[in-house]
């Protein structure tokens, strides 16, 4: 089998994570091919495939971590050679095969972890996070869902990845508040990781720091206006909040302080 000889990078994040602007930096190592001018949205595997899913077939942007299909491990029906081998056969049509290590990144796959390990053994999983506040105000035009709604769906992916990451063999989890302050420094961590040669390696990409900014804005305006008209009281919020707040840190974010990152060993966190 020609994939078994492969190395797979899969970038697991969720929509407006930072996923992309990653995947587009290191599909640019000499080593690595990526999905580059598909004509699909973002280069994502998932629209270049018909064995699994899609996220939109899952409800979408900010919901599809919500259905009970989302979520897939190595029991899964579909976890067999069989999907391996339909899955290498479309992807391979995008991907320069000749090239040792193959990259590939869809927001579903944040809770496929398990599962594309058991199809694809020697893989390697680059999980990306940002703060819960940015990826629902990025989001919500799309899901059309409340942004507590949306805070919930982000970190319940967050859990559900993690509670899937003790299985994992070989994964590197960062948070894209890190990353966009020293992207060199990063890139340069995970060429390391995967044992890829980094000299003469420079990044295209612009890279803007302090985009979740407006996000955070809008949160606080948000937070106002839905204070002075008794929201909080009216809906329980204010209780919800507090557990939203604890379920956050755990992965270095806070509601209340939305500036701050709070620093993590990742290998302490512990999803029940």
């Amino acid at each position: 089998m020609e994939w078994t000889k492969k190395h797979f990078i899969f970038i697991v994040g969720l929509h407006r994570s930072g996923t992309s602007v990653l995947h587009r930096i290191l599909r640019e190592h000499p080593a690595i091919s990526g999905f580059t001018d598909t004509g699909v949205y973002e280069d994502e595997g998932q629209h270049l495939q018909t064995v699994l899913p899609t996220g939109l077939e899952l409800g979408g942007p900010g919901r599809f971590g919500f259905h009970p299909e989302a979520h897939m491990d190595e029991t899964h029906p579909l976890a067999t050679p069989e999907t391996a081998a339909k899955l290498w056969e479309q992807w391979r049509l995008f991907w320069d095969v000749s090239k040792p290590f193959l990259i590939e990144k869809s927001p579903p796959n944040l809770l496929r972890t398990r599962f594309l390990q058991y199809l694809f053994p020697n893989s390697s999983f680059i999980a990306i996070l940002r703060h819960p506040i940015a990826v629902a105000y990025a989001t919500r035009k799309w899901s059309k869902t409340s942004v507590p709604s949306l805070l919930h769906h982000t970190l319940l992916c967050y859990e559900t990845f993690f509670a899937d990451r003790m299985f994992l063999k070989r994964v590197m989890v960062l948070r894209y508040e890190d990353f966009v302050e020293n992207p060199w420094l990063w890139t340069t961590e995970i060429h390391r990781w995967l044992s890829l040669d980094h000299a003469h390696f420079g990044i295209k990409e612009e890279i803007r720091s302090g985009i979740n900014d407006r996000y955070f804005q809008e949160w606080e305006r948000d937070w106002s206006r839905w204070w002075v008209r008794g929201y909080w009281r009216l809906t329980g919020f204010t209780a919800r909040l507090k557990t939203l707040e604890t379920r956050a840190q755990q992965f270095g974010y806070s509601l209340y302080t939305p500036h701050q990152l709070i620093p993590v060993d990742w290998d302490s966190v512990a999803i029940p």
